[in-house]
C-alpha cells in the first residue's frame, strides 16, 4: 500500500481517493482524530489495512469482533475500517451499533480473540477513533500503538485473501442478558439514568428496569446531534444536571454514562457530585468484605484514600497506584490479579468473580446498585459522609498541543522533582515525595497532593489536587503547582478550574 499523507485538502478529487491520517492520532493507548480534518474514510481503510496486518504478523487468529457508536457519522467510519481489515484477510464480524464494553464483551461472547470499537469515546461530535485489542480483556497500550503506527503510516500494510464479512444478530441481548443475570433489588430504589442522547441510552435504562430499579429518564433518546450536552459524566455540565434532576425527582442517585458506555459517574441522594475515585473507595470498602486481602488498582490522579482508609486497611487492602489510562489499568489488574482497577475518569475494571477485567460502565451500574441492596440501611450519601473527609478539584486540563505536551511535561516533572530536591515547599508544606510513573504526583507531609500529566487523548495537561486537611489548601496546592507550569509558555488557558 501506499504511505498516507498527514494532509490532503478536502473537497478534492484526492481526498476521495487518497489516504489521509494525522500522525498525531495515534494516541498512548487507542486512536483518536478530528473528522475529517485529520483522518478522511479511505485513511481509516488504511487503518483497518494496517491492524489487519499487525494482526496477522502477531500470529492472532485473523478474526475480529466490530462495532461502533451512536454517532451520524461512525457507520461509514466503520464501514472504512472493515475494507481495510478484510482486504488484511481478517474475517470480520460485525455487531452492529454497541457501547464499547458490549464490543469487549463480544470477543467473550465469540470467542474471537480482536476487537475494533469504532468510537470518539467522550470526545465531542468532530471526534471519531478506535479502541481496539487483541489480548482479551487488554486493549493496545503504547507498544502496540506504537507498531500500528509505524504498519499504516510507513504503508507497510499487507493485503491478503480470506477476509470475509459476516453481521452477527444477538450481541446485544447477550450482553444485557451477561450483566443483569437473576439479579433483581430486594430494596425499592430510584436512580436517574443519565445518558446525554449516547450510545448508552440504548442499553441503561433497560437493564436498571429489569433489576427491578425505578427509572428516571435523563435524556435518554437516541440523539447524535447530542442537543442537551456532549455525554461526559467527568464534566461538570453533566454531573450538575444529573444533580438538579435527583433534587428534583427525590432519588436515591443518579447514574451516568459517557458516549460510548465505558464509563460512569455518580451523584448521590443529596445532589451532591461523587468523583469516581470516592465511587471506587466506596465500592472497595463494600467488596473488601467479601473478599479480603484484596488488591485494588488506583490511577495517580485518584484519592489517596485507596492507601490510608482506615476501613481499607482493616480489611487487608493493598493498593497499588498506576498510570492513567484504560489500556494501562487493564493491564495492571491483570498483571497483578486485582479484584478491581478504579480510575477517577470514571473508568472501573472490575475483575473476576465480579467482571471480565474491561472498563464498562453498565456493569459499575449494576453493582452499585447491588452494593445499595448490601447495604439496605445506607443511602448513597451515607456511603460517601463515611469516608474520610478530603478536598479534591475535578480533572482541569490547560491546553497543549500535541507535538508539546510530552516534552513540556518533562521539563514541569524534572522542575517539581528540582523543587523537592531543593526542600521547598508546596502549600507551605514539606514535599514528601514526587512519585514519577505517570507524570509527577507531588506528595505533602501529610498526604496530600498535587499531580500534573499530559493528557493521552486531547492537547492538553491534566492537573488534580487533593487535599486531606481543608479546601483551603487544596487551593494553595493548586496556585503552587499552576505557578510552575505557567513557567511553559506553550501551556494555554484551562477547561475548567476552581
Amino acid at each position: 500500500m501506499t504511505k498516507p499523507q498527514p494532509e490532503v485538502t478536502p473537497n478534492t478529487w484526492e481526498f476521495l481517493r487518497d489516504a489521509m491520517i494525522k500522525p498525531t492520532g495515534f494516541r498512548e493507548y487507542d486512536a483518536r482524530w478530528k473528522y475529517p480534518e485529520e483522518i478522511n474514510l479511505p485513511g481509516m481503510t488504511a487503518l483497518g489495512l494496517g491492524l489487519g496486518t499487525q494482526m496477522i504478523r502477531r500470529g492472532i487468529a485473523p478474526v475480529i469482533a466490530v462495532g461502533n457508536d451512536y454517532r451520524d457519522y461512525s457507520l461509514a467510519i466503520k464501514n472504512a475500517l472493515m475494507l481495510g481489515l478484510m482486504q488484511a484477510g481478517i474475517k470480520v464480524k460485525d455487531i452492529g451499533p454497541a457501547v464499547s464494553p458490549m464490543a469487549y464483551f463480544a470477543q467473550f461472547h465469540l470467542d474471537v480473540p480482536a476487537v475494533a470499537m469504532v468510537t470518539a469515546s467522550h470526545n465531542p461530535n468532530g471526534w471519531t477513533g478506535v479502541k481496539m485489542g487483541f489480548d482479551r480483556p487488554l486493549t493496545h497500550g503504547p507498544d502496540e500503538m506504537g507498531e500500528l503506527r509505524d504498519i499504516v503510516l510507513r504503508g507497510e500494510g499487507e493485503r491478503r485473501e480470506g477476509g470475509s464479512y459476516e453481521f452477527v444478530e444477538g450481541v446485544k441481548e447477550a450482553y444485557l442478558d451477561d450483566l443483569v443475570g437473576d439479579f433483581k433489588m430486594s430494596r425499592p430504589l430510584k436512580v436517574v439514568c443519565a445518558t446525554g442522547n449516547g450510545t448508552a441510552s440504548a442499553f441503561a435504562p433497560e437493564i436498571f428496569e429489569r433489576i427491578g430499579v425505578e427509572v428516571v429518564p435523563s435524556h435518554n433518546t437516541l440523539d447524535y446531534t447530542f442537543p442537551h450536552y456532549n455525554p461526559n459524566p467527568e464534566a461538570l455540565e453533566m454531573l450538575h444536571d444529573m444533580s438538579d434532576s435527583v433534587k428534583a425527582s427525590g432519588a436515591d442517585l443518579a447514574l451516568g454514562f459517557d458516549g460510548d458506555g465505558d464509563r460512569c459517574g455518580v451523584v448521590d441522594d443529596e445532589g451532591e457530585e461523587i468523583f469516581a475515585d470516592k465511587v471506587g473507595v466506596i465500592m472497595a470498602r463494600d467488596l473488601s468484605k467479601i473478599y479480603p486481602n484484596a488488591t485494588f488498582v488506583a490511577d495517580v490522579k485518584s484519592t489517596g484514600l485507596y492507601a490510608s482508609d482506615p476501613e481499607l486497611l482493616k480489611n487487608g487492602v493493598k493498593a497499588d497506584y498506576w498510570k492513567t489510562g484504560h489500556s494501562h489499568m487493564k493491564r495492571r489488574v491483570k498483571e497483578i490479579g486485582a479484584l478491581a482497577g478504579f480510575e477517577k475518569s470514571g473508568h472501573y475494571f472490575l475483575a473476576e468473580p465480579i467482571g471480565r477485567g474491561y472498563d464498562c460502565g453498565m456493569r459499575v451500574a449494576v453493582e452499585v446498585c447491588k452494593m445499595l441492596d448490601r447495604n439496605p440501611d445506607m443511602k448513597m450519601s451515607d456511603l460517601r459522609k463515611a469516608l474520610p473527609k478530603t478536598w479534591a478539584t475535578p480533572t482541569m486540563s490547560p491546553y497543549a498541543s500535541d507535538t508539546e505536551k510530552y516534552d513540556i511535561l518533562a521539563r514541569l516533572v524534572d522542575k517539581l522533582v528540582a523543587k523537592h530536591a531543593a526542600g521547598e515547599t508546596v502549600a507551605g508544606r514539606a514535599i514528601q515525595d514526587v512519585v514519577t510513573v505517570n507524570g509527577a504526583r507531588v506528595i505533602l507531609d501529610n498526604g496530600s497532593w498535587g499531580l500534573v500529566r499530559a493528557s493521552s487523548n486531547t492537547p492538553n495537561l491534566v492537573v488534580v489536587c487533593e487535599s486531606s486537611e481543608s479546601e483551603a489548601e487544596m487551593r494553595a496546592i493548586f496556585a503552587d503547582i499552576d505557578d510552575v507550569i505557567r513557567t511553559e509558555p506553550g501551556v494555554g488557558d484551562y477547561d475548567q478550574t476552581i
